[in-house]
């Protein structure tokens, strides 16, 4: 499926970038993008104190740059130096990102995500969706998008993400998203994608854990439910953290309450997460995350 682009919607260049405090880089930067006939229109900066880190994001209109796309690494490196802990990644709107979603049984964050995609609320492009179970074949086939249907046992997990990560190759994919994807990838999958793999949970995690969280929630008479988006790591469940939401609930709530409430919350955490991604606002470093607003 093809994003639903805005014509009208002015490029942008972006530099996300962390690396060791020293005096003067973002004075650097932002000159840097001045003197070359560049437009600054977003710049953020966060510097941790605990341990002398700089965390920086810059957006510019390149209308008038000067220097080319294909310069601007070469032109922006020896401002920011190559110490062991700097990286830096330079991306264009122009580029849509391709989203592969992953998926079981559960249909709301799916829903969520193709209305979100198809409406044009987000620029992405969604060229396939892949599922462990049928169930949500028909949702694809509303939507016009290819569902692979990759089942998933003990005695196949190997092989069947030998043909997940040949599908992903195929269609360029950028970054996943398991929408209730009730399987877990193994490391060599997460390996694939650093960082380019969200995943939404209810965040009764680790109290409440098994298929029936919202129950054992009520009968320990919880007081807030809530939900997680993060990256996926080879740690289950313990990746950086990139969005959150809580709601208040009391003893008046029964678990049909508390689980379409915990629905909702899921729905939103993860397009808060997903936007994110797609804006590059989102730093991972040291095992959390810099998310700007």
């Amino acid at each position: 499926m093809e994003a639903n682009q805005n014509a009208f919607e002015p490029r942008s260049a972006t530099l996300l970038l962390h690396c060791d405090l020293r005096a003067g880089v973002a004075g650097d930067l932002t000159r840097f993008i001045q003197v070359n006939g560049g437009r600054i229109v977003y710049h953020d900066q966060y510097v941790d104190t605990e341990i002398n880190h700089y965390y920086t994001r810059l957006e510019w209109d390149p209308a008038g740059f000067v220097v080319g796309d294909a310069a601007l690494a070469d032109r922006i490196r020896p401002l920011i130096g190559d110490g062991p802990d700097t990286e830096y990644s330079l991306h264009f709107s122009d580029r849509i990102k391709r989203m592969a979603v992953f998926v079981s049984k559960d249909p709301w964050c799916l829903y969520d995500i193709l209305a979100r995609s198809q409406s044009g609320e987000w620029r992405v492009d969604i060229p396939v969706i892949v599922g462990n179970h049928p169930d949500l074949k028909s949702v694809a086939d509303k939507f016009g998008i290819e569902f692979r249907l990759l089942p998933v046992t003990s005695a196949n997990k190997g092989e069947v993400e030998d043909a997940q990560l040949a599908l992903l190759a195929k269609h360029s994919v950028d970054f996943i998203v398991l929408a209730k994807y009730m399987q877990i990838v193994s490391e060599r999958f997460v390996r694939a994608y650093p960082n380019r793999i969200i995943n939404i949970h209810h965040a009764f995690l680790p109290a409440f854990p098994g298929a029936r969280p919202y129950h054992s929630a009520r009968a320990r008479g919880v007081k807030i439910i809530g939900a997680t988006s993060h990256y996926v790591t080879e740690e289950l469940d313990a990746g950086p953290i990139i969005e959150q939401d809580v709601l208040r609930v009391s003893h008046r709530h029964s678990v049909q309450e508390l689980v379409r409430s915990g629905r909702d919350l899921e729905k939103i955490v993860l397009s808060r997460a997903i936007w994110r991604h797609l804006q590059h606002k989102i730093i991972v470093h040291r095992g959390r995350t810099i998310v700007f607003h």
